[in-house]
This record gives structure tokens, C-alpha cells and sequence, in this order.
């Protein structure tokens, strides 16, 4: 029998006027873009943490901490990278990847298929492995008056 586990994650980063806007591995189109140490992609930041949490490794603030300059600016997929090298050391493999960006704009429903391809590249699965869903809160919270932006995530890991 297969040893099987899930993970979850749950990310939040601030959007301010004049950042780039980095979302599932891909810039994204706008006035606005979230803070953070890293590129703060708070797409890629909750699988990691879903796999991290999965395998009982930890999170992603302990393995790529802020307080750390070798990580300021980093490139989220790097840290995706990395994180799946963790899991296949473990030996893990990934069964799927579920996400859902909670983000009142810009609309990002033609943007997903890029971000599962980019991902696909970056996690090494194939693309039906992947499912990326977009929702507002209907102006409500911090993220209806576009202050920020919030990502969920669930992954399956297994071991044959």
C-alpha cells in the first residue's frame, strides 16, 4: 500500500503601487504588486508550504527565511525548485497540486494556463496535475478593497 498524505497552505502578501506583480511563476499585468522578501508569488509560496506540511518538513519561513539577504528578491520557482527537490529526497512524489488566489483584481482567468505551464516546467508534472482557480471576496475584507492578495493550496504526496 501507498503511504499517502495531504498538505495545505495558506499565504497573504500586501499589494502596493509600483511592484512587479508575480503570480504562479509568471509577471503578471498591473498597477499594483506584492510585497514581500522573496518576489512575494503567494501563488508559489502555498505549495510550498502544502508540500513542506505534507512531508513534515516544516514551512517555508524556516527553510527560506526573511531574515536571510540570500533570499531578498528571490525567484519564487527557485524556492519551488528546491522545495521539490526536499520532497523527492523524502521520497515523495507528487500526486496533484489544487490552489485558489483569493484577488479582487486584475482578473487573472486567461492568465491561469501560463502559470500551469510555467509550474508543470518547474515542479516536473504534467499539466493535469494542476489546478489553479481565481475568486474574489466580492469587495469585501482586505482583498475586495485590493490591499492584498491571498492564495490557498492542498497538495497529495505519496510514497509507492
Amino acid at each position: 500500500m501507498k503511504e499517502i498524505r495531504v498538505g495545505q497552505g495558506y499565504d497573504v502578501h500586501q499589494l502596493a503601487e509600483g511592484k512587479d506583480f508575480w503570480l504562479g511563476g509568471i509577471q503578471v499585468p498591473h498597477t499594483r504588486g506584492a510585497v514581500g522578501h522573496s518576489d512575494a508569488d503567494v501563488l508559489i509560496h502555498v505549495i510550498c508550504d502544502a508540500l513542506l506540511g505534507a512531508a513534515n518538513l516544516r514551512d517555508i519561513g524556516f527553510h527560506f527565511p526573511d531574515t536571510d539577504p540570500q533570499y531578498k528578491q528571490i525567484d519564487s520557482k527557485l524556492l519551488l525548485k528546491e522545495v521539490m527537490s526536499m520532497i523527492d529526497g523524502h521520497g515523495y512524489k507528487l500526486a496533484n497540486v489544487d490552489v485558489t488566489v483569493c484577488l479582487q483584481a486584475p482578473k487573472i482567468s486567461k492568465l491561469i494556463p501560463d502559470m500551469v505551464e510555467c509550474l508543470s516546467g518547474v515542479m516536473k508534472i504534467s499539466k493535469d496535475r494542476i489546478s489553479i482557480k481565481a475568486t474574489t471576496t466580492e469587495k469585501l475584507g482586505f482583498v475586495g478593497r485590493q490591499e492584498g492578495v491571498s492564495a490557498l493550496a492542498v497538495v497529495l504526496i505519496y510514497k509507492d
